[in-house]
């Protein structure tokens, strides 16, 4: 039966940074009653929520109360308490990605064992319980160099990965439960937004690729892909896929390298919106926001067509800068045809902290790329 969506439904999102804000404007537009569970009173979706509701997600009660408020729940992060989502759904609250996913995707190894039984290519690994072991396998001759280590639970952007390319290296391993893969030599690295309504209906966003900085943050996202058609339906298959095995509803961001020879390898996946997904705001009939809220209310999924090409880059904290947020370049940029600025409320810059997105349209990639570099080179965050 089709959720009807009242001026009375409230929506719960589990934190409140800016893919929360977002979401929270686009569930607006539908007038969804939407509710914010944030540890930080000034997150950026608790300006423009519903009501904004102070608690820690990974905090078991605080997550039972704040589903006893609302009618629905979906959430912008992994790392929610499963426990307290899955006693929420076995008291028949709906919850939008199921929680039994999230537990799997929470854990790499799981996730990597998911993989394996479903038959996604995915770089071959092995499973540790800390990095003594990693190092007795690395020096035994079990995996080999060069390889890369994640933590099982609690990585993002970067963080929790150590590259280690020879045994001096191992000096950098990471201390935790982890998964330890091979190396790819990686030719570009691409991103799909798949989405999936409980109906069964699925739909694939347009293949973006991504650039990184030395952060290991996405500097740079280019869309539509210029790679070739036999790859970008590949991806496409891939991601469709992995939300049909996992019978999820809801959107699922779906990392993958290309490799030398023109293989599509996964690299992880995250069941929400995504920063790979920015652009769709303005570039895409449907923006992977509205997708979402499509999905969980059982609608038709929107149209996935691309209205412009596009490149997004996130706007970072500059380094060597953190306090009170100022930004630089903002009238010259605005300036620019097709500049699409969004600035997510963070008071407080910090080194390379997200702290907004510039989507540019033009009516070639390669003009949107030229412009993305003027903004790049004058809209800076830097600190009072």
């Amino acid at each position: 039966m089709e959720q009807l969506v009242t001026s009375d439904f409230k929506l719960g999102i589990i934190a409140g940074g800016q893919l929360g804000k977002m979401l929270v404007l686009a569930a607006s537009n539908w007038d969804v009653k939407t509710f914010i569970l944030d540890t930080d009173g000034h997150c950026p979706a608790s300006t423009c929520c519903t009501q904004f509701v102070k608690g820690n997600q990974l905090d078991y009660n605080a997550v039972i109360r704040f589903g006893g408020m609302v009618d629905m729940i979906t959430f912008e992060i992994e790392n929610v308490n499963i426990e307290a989502l899955q006693k929420l759904k076995a008291e028949g609250k709906k919850i939008f990605p199921d929680p039994d996913a999230l537990a799997i995707i929470q854990d790499k190894g799981l996730q990597k064992e998911f993989y394996q039984n479903n038959n996604i290519p995915s770089p071959q690994f092995f499973l540790f319980k800390n990095k003594a072991e990693i190092i007795v396998a690395s020096e035994a001759g079990t995996i080999t160099f060069p390889f890369v280590q994640k933590l099982r639970k609690g990585g993002y952007d970067g963080k929790g990965v150590a590259i280690i390319h020879s045994l001096n290296e191992l000096k950098n391993l990471l201390e935790g439960a982890s998964l330890v893969e091979k190396l790819v030599e990686i030719q570009t690295e691409i991103s799909v937004i798949v989405a999936r309504n409980r109906k069964g209906e699925i739909k694939c966003f347009p293949v973006v690729e991504m650039e990184f900085n030395e952060a290991n943050l996405v500097e740079k996202l280019i869309c539509p892909s210029v790679l070739e058609e036999k790859i970008l339906q590949q991806a496409n298959e891939i991601a469709t896929q992995l939300i049909s095995s996992f019978n999820l509803c809801g959107i699922l961001a779906v990392e993958m390298f290309v490799d030398k020879n023109n293989v599509v390898w996964v690299n992880e996946i995250a069941p929400r919106p995504h920063n790979s997904g920015h652009h769709t705001i303005e570039s895409v009939i449907t923006s992977q926001y509205e997708q979402l809220l499509r999905a969980i209310f059982n609608f038709p999924l929107g149209s996935t067509q691309l209205k412009m090409p596009s490149v997004m880059i996130n706007l970072l904290g500059e380094p060597n800068y953190e306090g009170p947020v100022k930004y630089e370049g903002l009238t010259d940029c605005l300036g620019i045809e097709g500049v699409k600025i969004h600035l997510y409320g963070k008071k407080i810059t910090k080194p390379y902290r997200k702290m907004g997105h510039v989507t540019i349209l033009a009516n070639s990639i390669e003009e949107a790329k030229k412009k993305a570099g003027i903004v790049k080179q004058k809209l800076k965050v830097k600190s009072w």
